[in-house]
């Protein structure tokens, strides 16, 4: 754990392929410390990467694990620490790898949640005497609440009154952490593991939990991406895309956003940890990120890292050379991407994309210098 007692900042790695060691070396070289290292893009032994198969999990496939195990060699290699990030678990297939169709089974039935803490047991048994390894993110961007009948944004009183019928059910996620926690820790007591809140990692979302775990060794995670209106790829394809800073839809009405705005919304898990009596050293900001091509980006991260900054907070920019999808790869700068690009997606080859630091990567360059 002493590893996440100073701030640490990184990057996201959601790439098809399997990162080769320039690419961690790369990233080192910008001074970062950790990666989030997602796997789900890759070619399975089976259905789904690791787990074998969403629908019933049976064990890891040991093809899958061995080429996790080299790729968290190269990360090692490089000076990085690896927090390990599925995108699925038995019972919420991640929706790109399911027809883009959203898996809710996680959250309806708990037939999952066992099968889930034997996938991270596994997991654990597997992994915890490698020397990359800084944390296990048990789910990225969970959203049990989605078709739970609660609004995303909502009040915070809102949010407690749903979850005060909710606990203990299927979409108990506070719950569902405890027992995966439970069975990483009959095998594994040192490794932390790190959770996202809510409504895919919402800043907001922590704000019903009445505890945190009751474990030391537990990192709480947002992403931030709000106002989506204004940072996403949607914008981008709008005749009069939203500007940033200005007027966004937000939560069911049109809000100004600028730097003040965003300070005030990623003070919300802040406050929660206060309430908690959390150190600051135990929050993360997991993801942030932009449309690289919107005009308003670079400010956008600016405003974002200036909160970090100010508030000490660990954070992981998305994302380090993606190359499965441009949109926030900000050292491709602020212009299309040639058709090469593509093209080498469609044939399963490497990226062909030369990489350097642009203005729109600096407001991320500068802070991740040691």
């Amino acid at each position: 754990m002493d590893f996440w007692d100073t701030p640490r900042h990184g990057g996201n790695s959601f790439n098809r392929l399997p990162p080769d060691q320039v690419y961690f070396d790369a990233l080192k070289g910008y001074g970062a410390s950790w990666v989030r290292l997602s796997y789900d893009k890759w070619r399975p032994a089976g259905r789904d990467f690791l787990l074998g198969n969403a629908d019933d999990y049976q064990g890891l496939a040991a093809a899958d694990l061995k080429q996790l195990v080299a790729v968290l060699d190269r990360a090692h290699a490089a000076g990085l620490k690896v927090v390990i990030t599925p995108l699925s678990l038995p019972g919420m297939r991640w929706s790109q790898n399911n027809q883009g169709q959203f898996d809710d089974r996680l959250w309806q039935d708990k037939r999952f949640w066992t099968q889930s803490a034997r996938f991270w047991r596994d997991i654990a048994q597997a992994l915890k005497d490698h020397p990359a390894i800084a944390a296990y993110n048990l789910i990225n961007e969970p959203a049990p609440e989605k078709l739970g009948g609660l609004t995303e944004h909502a009040p915070p009183e809102q949010m407690q009154q749903w979850y005060a019928r909710q606990q203990d059910g299927a979409r108990d996620l506070p719950a569902l952490y405890r027992q995966l926690l439970a069975a990483i820790r009959e095998v594994d007591d040192k490794t932390p593991v790190m959770l996202d809140a809510g409504w895919y990692a919402a800043a907001d979302a922590f704000s019903y939990w009445p505890a945190p775990l009751a474990d030391a060794r537990v990192l709480y995670s947002v992403h931030m991406y709000e106002p989506y209106a204004a940072t996403s790829a949607p914008n981008l394809a709008r005749q009069r895309p939203y500007a940033y800073p200005g007027s966004v839809p937000f939560a069911g009405q049109v809000q100004p956003w600028d730097a003040q705005r965003v300070a005030d919304y990623l003070q919300q898990p802040l406050d929660w940890a206060q309430r908690m009596e959390l150190p600051r050293s135990r929050l993360v900001v997991g993801e942030f990120g932009c449309m690289r091509r919107l005009p308003g980006c670079r400010q956008y991260l600016e405003d974002v890292l200036g909160v970090l900054d100010r508030q000490q907070l660990h954070w992981a920019f998305y994302s380090f050379r993606e190359d499965s999808w441009d949109g926030m790869d900000y050292e491709l700068g602020t212009a299309k991407v040639p058709w090469r690009y593509w093209q080498a997606i469609d044939q399963g080859q490497a990226d062909p994309l030369p990489r350097q630091a642009t203005p729109a990567f600096e407001p991320i360059r500068r802070r991740l210098q040691p």
